[in-house]
């Protein structure tokens, strides 16, 4: 499919059409790379665990990081040397 680069502001940019979005699963972000000369649009990908160490700060700072089982311990435990 040809498309035609356009003015955008300052910039140039492409437009994608929806059906193509859709196709490769691009929705709100894209990561965006030029590989080769190759430009490169993927859908974004998030770290699954961003995000983690503000939430327990959070959850600790709320008082809220207690656990849920109490601590047990297992039978010989208090010989182990670590």
């Amino acid at each position: 499919m040809q498309v035609s680069i356009r003015k955008m502001g300052n910039s140039q940019g492409v437009l994608i059409p929806k059906p193509i979005l859709a196709q490769v699963g691009l929705e709100e972000f894209a990561d965006l790379r030029v590989n080769n000369g190759v430009i490169e649009i993927r859908p974004f990908k998030r770290n699954p665990r961003e995000g983690w160490a503000k939430d327990s700060q959070r959850i600790a700072a709320a008082g809220d990081d207690v656990l849920d089982w109490p601590e047990f311990g297992n039978e010989g435990d208090a010989e182990l040397v670590w």
